[in-house]
């Protein structure tokens, strides 16, 4: 990747030869939103890879690091998983109680726009694409909160990178399957 030269993943990882990512899509207090690639890169990672994503490669840095340094090291850590799993993982980004803060803060903020629904993927990118425009496109009065959360965190950088990194594409098509 662009900072990392290494990804430190939890040990039993090597016990499984594909993957179902199942995530809570919804703001963050660092991300600017959690969604797929958040959850291949920092929620795959031990404790110490945790550190060198969030240090951009300096565990030491781990709070100090350059935020969009810290942005694109979750696109370098997504792209070692997709690597590493090939085409055997699947993406599941659930569009509900959506609030600005992440389910592991303490106290989380409630949730602040309407349900959207659930998006199946095979690729990180598209699907975490997809759900940041469906919150910007969404009719919901309350949205903008969770849109300044990701633009103030700039958010969509991971994304970027993560598209730059060819860990999947920012092309999309939705099929609506409720009907």
């Amino acid at each position: 990747g662009k900072h990392l030269t290494t990804n430190y993943v939890g040990s039993n990882i090597s016990n499984y030869d594909s993957i179902l990512v199942l995530s809570h899509f919804k703001g963050h207090p660092m991300g600017g939103f959690g969604g797929s690639l958040k959850n291949i890169s920092i929620g795959i990672a031990s404790s110490f890879g945790k550190a060198v994503i969030h240090g951009a490669g300096i565990p030491e840095k781990i709070w100090t690091a350059d935020h969009d340094k810290f942005l694109e090291s979750m696109a370098d850590a997504a792209l070692s998983i997709v690597d590493y799993f090939k085409n055997k993982i699947v993406y599941i980004n659930v569009m509900k109680n959506m609030s600005v803060d992440c389910d592991c803060c303490a106290v989380a903020e409630d949730p602040c726009i309407k349900d959207i629904g659930v998006l199946i993927s095979l690729d990180p990118v598209a699907i975490d694409k997809a759900c940041v425009d469906l919150v910007y496109n969404c009719d919901d009065p309350r949205k903008g909160h969770l849109i300044e959360r990701i633009e103030s965190r700039n958010g969509t950088l991971t994304i970027d990178a993560a598209a730059k990194l060819n860990v999947g594409s920012k092309e999309y098509e939705l099929i609506d399957i409720d009907k």
